[in-house]
């Protein structure tokens, strides 16, 4: 924006009102303020006299510590920021870092504790479908057994082989009494 007569006043302003918030004291005035090799480029320095005095300037000390105490208040006054509005000499002033509304640790902790929620979760029901799929294939092998018929091969019933049991060759089986002792 263009710099003129009315934003010098208002940058006198505030230099007077910081100077006053600073010292306590009611004294400084806008015409103390007096600003010197104003360019094009908004680019000058300024000095501020002491008003009881009349000729004597304020240490630039006190006018840094003033500036710098109501830093945030001259730059919006201007809308610009310590990137746009710089004062050499005068170290710009940081703003406080941004706190999260919650805390870092609560974040963490919230995401750790439902990925073991999740992880139970998941082990709980994979464990009760297993227990089903075991449940029905037992069930479906008791069915099969129950449904074994009677086969007839050449006319002849055979008999059911028992699956549970096996079943017993009789051609192998040991009888002593078949055998003739030595």
């Amino acid at each position: 924006y263009a710099w003129d007569a009315n934003e010098e006043y208002l940058f006198k302003a505030m230099v007077a009102f910081a100077m006053r918030r600073y010292s306590s004291k009611s004294t400084t005035q806008i015409s103390n303020v007096l600003l010197c090799n104003v360019t094009d480029r908004v680019s000058f320095w300024f000095v501020v006299t002491d008003s009881s005095k009349n000729v004597t300037t304020v240490p630039g000390s006190e006018v840094e510590a003033a500036i710098r105490m109501n830093r945030n208040r001259i730059n919006n006054a201007f809308l610009l920021s310590d990137k746009t509005l710089q004062f050499l000499k005068i170290t710009s002033t940081l703003s406080p870092p941004v706190e999260p509304s919650t805390p870092v640790w609560l974040i963490v902790f919230g995401v750790v504790l439902c990925l073991i929620v999740a992880g139970i979760v998941f082990l709980i029901v994979s464990g009760i479908q297993k227990h089903k799929k075991k449940n029905k294939e037992s069930t479906e092998r008791e069915n099969l057994e129950d449904k074994v018929e009677v086969t007839l091969e050449n006319g002849i019933p055979c008999e059911a082989l028992d699956l549970k049991a096996g079943h017993i060759n009789g051609v192998f089986a040991a009888d002593d009494d078949r055998f003739t002792s030595l």
